[in-house]
């Protein structure tokens, strides 16, 4: 019976033990719908007179279940998106795909030291402002890349490492050749990006990205490099915001049918100032080369950011087919007169960063942009936007984006955006 006791007093202390190091696990449900319906007269490229605007409703769900504990977490959302009408009533082949399956382990459960973590999976790549990597959340399906992300993260300072191989399948002969018509856009890349808070309003950023394409045959696959290194600065003293960014590509890339070197640059300048509670101003110019002529490379390719923030509403530029130089000149208005009311209006102004000739005349003009977004706040999780854009094109646009200047070009949308989270626990 002693015997009998000292055992069981020995299990009761080793359970109390085990309990005590268990760690606490979280789990989430997250959701969200979003309709989006949009009248097109001109959106992307500008329209030829007596073209027919277009109308249609796209829609996105997505469902996130989410895992955590201590120093493990776990993330698997499902997405499907479409446009109403496009699917069969009685429909064998819907559209429902991962969007972002991936999972994330600190350092210390992996015993590689404490901050450091790593991120492996399909995921969305959201850097600085978005201007090189974004996650694209304006378009209906998002972006995503398959990547390794290793980081470590101490006090005020990030450094993180991504590294990313694509194959259009599994292969046992043939070779590395990788056919990006159908799949990622690129066949290797390597990210390396650091971010510190230096002062109290100073911070800034640093990243060097080296992007790998196929440029070869299935008998003989050859990749090419093409390196992006620059930097992304942020000061925020008092009322003002004045961030900029610069950036360098070099390398070698496929344009048309030939290999070339790449010898391109881009900066962005921006001042935002804070009135009052309800209104701010912001100017922003941005410069990015190119030049259709050059014997180079030229143009610089802001590769997988989140374009439709920066150039314009109605997605003209680089959203859109463009691969040439552009120099933008924004001024921006933004009013919240309620924590349920928001507007935003921005105006564009585009031109050329080379001369385009039309009927004998140069200029580099393309036109101006007026955008005008409206937020109401509905609910708790439920946010309905109203958008309405419209370009005033010159006759340099028509060469260098098609279209007639003199057809009237407008865009409009209404989307609903429900995003609740369904479920949470903690144990």
């Amino acid at each position: 019976m002693k015997l009998t006791a000292i055992i069981l007093t020995g299990l009761v202390l080793c359970s109390s033990v085990v309990c005590a190091q268990e760690e606490k696990n979280e789990f989430s449900i997250d959701a969200q719908l979003r309709a989006r319906g949009e009248y097109r007269n001109g959106v992307l490229s500008p329209r030829a007179d007596g073209q027919l605007p277009a109308f249609f409703i796209n829609n996105r769900a997505r469902f996130s279940l989410g895992y955590k504990r201590d120093r493990l977490q776990m993330k698997l959302s499902a997405q499907h998106v479409g446009v109403w009408g496009q699917d069969p009533q009685i429909d064998k082949n819907g559209r429902f795909i991962l969007h972002e399956p991936y999972t994330y382990m600190l350092g210390r459960k992996l015993h590689l030291g404490k901050g450091v973590f790593a991120q492996l999976g399909r995921q969305s790549l959201v850097y600085d402002d978005e201007r090189l990597l974004g996650s694209l959340d304006w378009n209906v399906a998002g972006r995503f890349h398959d990547a390794l992300k290793l980081g470590y993260e101490v006090g005020k300072h990030k450094m993180h490492l991504v590294l990313a191989f694509n194959q259009n399948d599994e292969k046992t002969i043939g070779g590395n050749y990788y056919d990006p018509s159908k799949a990622q856009p690129y066949k290797t890349m390597q990210t390396l990006w650091y971010n510190g808070q230096w002062a109290k309003n100073f911070n800034a950023s640093l990243l060097f990205m080296n992007v790998g394409y196929e440029t070869g045959t299935p008998e003989k696959g050859k990749t090419n490099y093409m390196p992006t290194t620059g930097t992304y600065l942020t000061y925020t003293p008092g009322n003002w915001t004045l961030n900029g960014s610069a950036y360098y590509q070099f390398g070698k890339r496929k344009v048309g049918d030939e290999v070339k070197k790449v010898s391109a640059y881009m900066f962005g300048v921006k001042a935002g100032y804070k009135i009052n509670q309800q209104w701010s101003v912001s100017i922003l110019t941005d410069y990015l080369s190119g030049d259709p002529e050059s014997s180079k490379a030229s143009t610089f390719d802001p590769l997988y950011g989140t374009h439709h923030k920066f150039y314009g509403g109605m997605d003209y530029f680089y959203a859109s087919a463009y691969n040439k130089g552009l120099w933008d000149k924004q001024l921006s208005v933004d009013f919240k007169p309620t924590s349920r009311w928001a507007l935003s209006l921005n105006y564009h102004h585009f031109s050329t960063t080379y001369d385009v000739t039309v009927e004998g005349d140069e200029g580099r003009s393309l036109g101006s942009e007026f955008d005008l977004q409206v937020d109401y706040t509905v609910m708790k999780d439920v946010k309905l936007t109203v958008g309405y854009s419209t370009m005033l094109g010159t006759k340099y646009m028509d060469v260098v984006k098609g279209g007639s200047h003199d057809a009237w070009q407008d865009w409009g949308w209404v989307s609903l955006n429900i995003n609740p989270r369904i479920f949470f626990a903690k144990w």
